[in-house]
């Protein structure tokens, strides 16, 4: 079992140290882990974000555990040369097109939500989200009109097989669960999210015990405020993904209790190769004070345990104990407590 540790910036090193801990903890048979830098860290070092001897450090191993990436000082650097490229980088370069997060609020948080607690009670959702395509890996630029001004373009594009694929891993993570998918996008305004919705519909017969609905992402958005306990499986594109995902962040409590899989098409010994993140970013402002939550990178190592190593046994421990911590009232600053980042991590443990 090889896992590539790329702690990243900010926070990224502390939330990292703990789910390794949790890992270790479970005597996990030929268990390698091996660190390389990524981020601004990488720049400061090899001078790129994603230095080639990282890359092919995450193509050796059988999954990547990911801190987070994100650095103030880094701001004034060439686009290609900003932390926030590994991620990028890596989903492309690794073939990583679908992202899963799940968000599920954890009895005794209800009153954290922004939500009614009796309406946070019911979020138990998985939004898929599209990772290779759409705008942010369109072509972009600036330009002058003739008028003088200057415009900010980016190209929003699918093609059918983008959308098919992670459609077809949508439709058969919503018959593993209670097989009711919505479908998000556009279509009233935007060809990319027409296609998107015809490809949709095409796959539908093939996967006739699931429940399909197409929802517009204004609505969307809206009805996982007003009534986000309907949702089941969410599946969209690239940008509608990347808004709903962290809009379901505050539906739950904290952006700090949310795990991440990016997962593609190569397979291991093991199961997929996947890369597993939490979905906050490097929060510069409290880090290396001990303050972070770790629990979205141990739930991160959870996910990753189930998918790319098929150990579903271990994942449901990792997360069962996250759940008791937060039962027994162990709560970062995020929520509302005063445990720092080692104390959760040894709360988690003692729990195993």
């Amino acid at each position: 079992m090889k896992i590539a540790v790329f702690p990243g910036d900010g926070i990224g090193p502390e939330v990292t140290h703990e789910a390794v801990r949790v890992l270790q903890a479970l005597d996990l048979p030929g268990l390698t882990l091996f660190e390389g830098d990524v981020g601004g860290i990488a720049y400061r070092r090899h001078g790129h974000p994603l230095p080639p001897e990282t890359l092919e450090m995450a193509r050796a191993a059988d999954a990547v555990l990911f801190g987070a990436v994100g650095d103030p000082s880094c701001d004034g650097l060439e686009r290609h040369l900003r932390p926030e490229q590994a991620i990028l980088g890596l989903r492309a370069e690794l073939g990583l097109f679908a992202n899963l997060r799940p968000a599920t609020t954890f009895p005794g948080l209800e009153g954290m939500s922004a939500l009614r607690p009796e309406i946070a009670a019911a979020i138990d959702l998985l939004i898929v989200r599209e990772l290779n395509g759409d705008v942010y890996f369109g072509d972009k630029g600036t330009r002058t009109l003739d008028d003088g001004q200057r415009q900010g373009w980016d190209m929003m594009a699918y093609a059918e097989g983008e959308v098919r694929r992670i459609a077809h891993l949508a439709f058969r993570a919503a018959q593993g669960r209670k097989r009711r998918l919505v479908s998000v996008d556009k279509a009233n305004v935007l060809e990319t999210s027409q296609l998107w919705r015809d490809v949709v519909n095409e796959l539908a017969p093939e996967y006739p015990g699931v429940t399909l609905e197409h929802m517009y992402v204004d609505n969307a958005a809206m009805q996982l405020v007003r009534e986000p306990g309907r949702f089941d499986v969410i599946v969209t594109g690239n940008l509608f993904g990347d808004i709903l995902s962290d809009q379901a962040s505050m539906c739950v409590g904290s952006i700090g209790l949310l795990a991440s899989a990016s997962l593609g098409e190569r397979e291991t010994a093991f199961g997929t190769f996947g890369l597993y993140e939490p979905i906050h970013g490097s929060a510069p402002d409290i880090a290396g004070q001990g303050r972070a939550n770790p629990m979205a990178t141990i739930l991160s190592a959870a996910m990753m345990l189930r998918h790319s190593f098929g150990r579903e046994a271990d994942a449901a421990r990792i997360e069962s104990a996250v759940a008791r911590a937060l039962a027994d009232g162990v709560r970062g600053g995020d929520l509302g407590g005063e445990a720092g980042t080692a104390a959760i991590g040894d709360a988690v443990l003692e729990r195993l």
